[in-house]
């Protein structure tokens, strides 16, 4: 099994070799890969060095997958150039995930529309996986009308040049700003770009995305998304309104019997997910699960990811995962 990790050397193309040798994905030749400026330097990957190739060699070496994280210009240009060449890229950049003939996909949730032909596989968004990984098994039994999400976000979710700026902040240093104001004891409700709706490019792709990983147009999702400075995860506070009533008891069960997913919600210990504790974790986290008294059939969660993690490398690893056990590729 031949393996192309594009942007090996980003945030998120480090976490993606580490949940690669940790899952002990059955790799027998990796090639990792970067842009130009970085061709030639190393990586390390199970105790081993390896040499950074440009692009154009990683398609030529034909690889069974090539699992992307370099934004989606590169995506845009390289991901077709690997399908024409028979490898099978799973994305983890927003440039394919509306296409209507992609597949957008959480294993837990989707990956059995797979086929051989879907040579170009999306991977959802940070927010978006961790949110669904949540509202999948309470859909599938009392049907969600609506989802009201504010969601509290990671720096990690910007990139490195983030992380520098908070550290700057904390060290009261002046450098390069990620972030339009200050990031150290603030709070930003703008994550990613604004649209002409006045909503932020993150929080229409909650609301779209929802809609194709769950294939269900009646799922009404309205969200506010917000930097906060935590390096661990995201965070989530998630109001759902459903068409059938529920038992408080019976949705704690439905979400800890999903695979991936995590109760923790005991009030009596302060037990509650965190993302401090979610932090190098696979798992999502789900808390604080109570009624919602000024509404029929609502209900109230807190829901925790690490965003890199499950909501990025994880994820994708379990795409290829996927695709090696049920000989897609």
């Amino acid at each position: 099994m031949k393996v192309a990790v594009v942007g090996a050397t980003g945030m998120v193309g480090q976490v993606m070799l580490k949940v690669l040798a940790e899952r002990d994905f059955p790799i027998t030749e990796l090639l990792p890969v970067a842009s130009e400026k970085s061709v030639g330097k190393k990586v390390t990957y199970k105790d081993k060095e390896y040499t950074i190739i440009s692009l154009a060699d990683a398609v030529a070496a034909k690889p069974e997958i090539a699992i992307f994280s370099a934004g989606g210009d590169t995506s845009l240009e390289w991901a077709p150039k690997f399908a024409e060449n028979g490898t099978t890229v799973v994305d983890n950049s927003s440039a394919w995930r509306m296409d209507p003939t992609k597949k957008l996909v959480i294993p837990e949730i989707n990956a059995s529309e797979l086929t051989k032909e879907d040579k170009i596989i999306a991977n959802p968004n940070c927010s978006t996986i961790q949110l669904l990984m949540a509202l999948k098994p309470l859909h599938d039994k009392y049907t969600i009308k609506r989802a009201v999400v504010s969601t509290y976000q990671s720096i990690t979710g910007t990139g490195v040049k983030a992380v520098q700026q908070l550290e700057n902040e904390y060290e009261n240093k002046e450098g390069e700003m990620a972030y339009p104001y200050p990031i150290h004891r603030n709070a930003l409700p703008h994550c990613d770009v604004f649209q002409d709706n006045g909503y932020t490019k993150e929080e229409m792709k909650l609301t779209n995305e929802t809609k194709k990983i769950l294939g269900d147009d009646s799922v009404s999702v309205t969200a506010t998304a917000i930097r906060i400075p935590v390096v661990g995860g995201h965070s989530e506070s998630v109001n759902l309104e459903f068409e059938n009533d529920f038992e408080e008891s019976e949705v704690r069960k439905l979400l800890n019997d999903f695979p991936g997913v995590t109760v923790q919600d005991n009030p009596d210990t302060n037990t509650y997910p965190m993302p401090i504790y979610a932090e190098g974790k696979n798992d999502v986290f789900v808390g604080r699960i109570r009624r919602d008294y000024s509404q029929p059939n609502s209900l109230n969660l807190w829901v925790v990811a690490d965003n890199l993690r499950k909501g990025a490398a994880t994820n994708a690893v379990q795409i290829a995962e996927y695709l090696m056990e049920n000989k897609l590729v």
